[in-house]
């Protein structure tokens, strides 16, 4: 029994050929849309690469750009297809394309739901990426005069700013290297030598912040340097002074940020593959309303149109028993291959008359 068997007469057919057709250009207004959020997820990404490790972020951004474009590609051509259906002479010539083009179609919604998924699971490789990303440009805030990274301090300081965030998990991650750049520190000073010797590594660690660590809504001025010590500051405890520093680490904003804007694309994208599978199911049933007329000399007459010719079960079955079909005929044409080596590999004897 035929999956969704409906019955068409002249009237339906048109209907749901112009129907297709009118859905196939908004879906390729909805191509544009992902295009455009692929483009503007791309340089979204591409504006805060500093402090991501990796390029596999942008799988994302890519697989949208390329589905929008065949979308509007896939969309545009059915379209065509729809409109030259309403005249015979001109939908014989798109017949024996059809069919391939369906299959097509059945991948491009399975890629199209692929990358939905993606868009709502890309927030683990998201977050190691920053987590590396941002730990190695806090390391180069200080090489102000390294070429290739006199920008990683105005980066940094702008990412703490626009995300009210500090350091990678919070601002502690300060206290852990060296921020402040050599030329900024006077050598001959007492309290210089006893910090760097302190350290195994030489490095000059303080419990202090940048500036765009502090928070404008502070109540007091803000207090970047000896953060943990209570006595150098009048009335004040670290531990409990909430709004003079951003608490929130950078690599949490900035993943809320992305993994927020990723899940409204996913959801956007899942849409659009409703749609797309609505569009195809409704051009498979024009191909075959229009395959199974009758008489093609009486284009009034009815016929019937279906979206799978058996039913699922029996589909699933044809389809597994043309799999072992196809690789029995692969084994035997290896077997034939390999005995007609072996009738080639004999020497046949020669038998010598004196």
């Amino acid at each position: 029994m035929a999956l969704l068997k409906v019955k068409f007469n002249q009237k339906k057919r048109v209907k749901l050929a112009q129907g297709l057709w009118l859905m196939n250009w908004f879906s390729v207004f909805a191509g544009i849309l992902v295009f455009s959020m692929g483009l503007f997820l791309k340089i979204e990404l591409r504006k805060r690469s500093e402090v991501m490790d990796n390029s596999e972020s942008h799988f994302v951004p890519n697989s949208l750009i390329l589905m929008g474009i065949l979308s509007c590609a896939f969309n545009g051509f059915a379209g065509k297809i729809c409109y030259d259906s309403l005249d015979p002479a001109k939908f014989a010539k798109w017949k024996p394309l059809l069919k391939p083009y369906l299959a097509l179609c059945c991948i491009f919604n399975i890629l199209i739901f692929f990358v939905a998924l993606i868009c709502f699971l890309m927030r683990g490789s998201l977050d190691s990426t920053l987590a590396q990303g941002l730990k190695n440009g806090m390391k180069f805030y200080r090489d102000t005069d390294t070429p290739g990274r006199c920008f990683m301090k105005k980066t940094i300081d702008m990412l703490q700013i626009e995300f009210k965030c500090c350091g990678n998990n919070g601002y502690k991650d300060w206290f852990e290297i060296q921020w402040i750049s050599n030329r900024y520190l006077d050598f001959s000073s007492k309290e210089v030598k006893d910090r760097i010797k302190s350290n195994v590594d030489g490095r000059y660690l303080v419990d202090g912040v940048p500036f765009s660590c502090c928070n404008p809504s502070s109540p007091r001025p803000c207090i970047q340097y000896q953060v943990t010590n209570n006595s150098a500051h009048y009335s004040y405890d670290y531990q409990t002074e909430e709004l003079n520093l951003w608490r929130r680490g950078c690599r949490e904003a900035l993943l809320n940020y992305y993994s927020g804007m990723m899940s409204s694309m996913g959801a956007v994208i899942l849409l659009v593959w409703l749609f797309e599978m609505s569009v195809m199911v409704g051009l498979r049933l024009l191909h075959t309303s229009l395959e199974s007329i009758a008489n093609p000399e009486d284009p009034e007459c009815e016929s019937e149109g279906w979206v799978l010719e058996n039913s699922l079960k029996d589909t699933f079955k044809s389809a597994l028993e043309n799999l072992k079909k196809l690789g029995k005929f692969n084994q035997v044409e290896a077997g034939a291959e390999g005995a007609e080596g072996e009738e080639g590999g004999k020497t046949p004897a020669i038998t010598t008359v004196s």
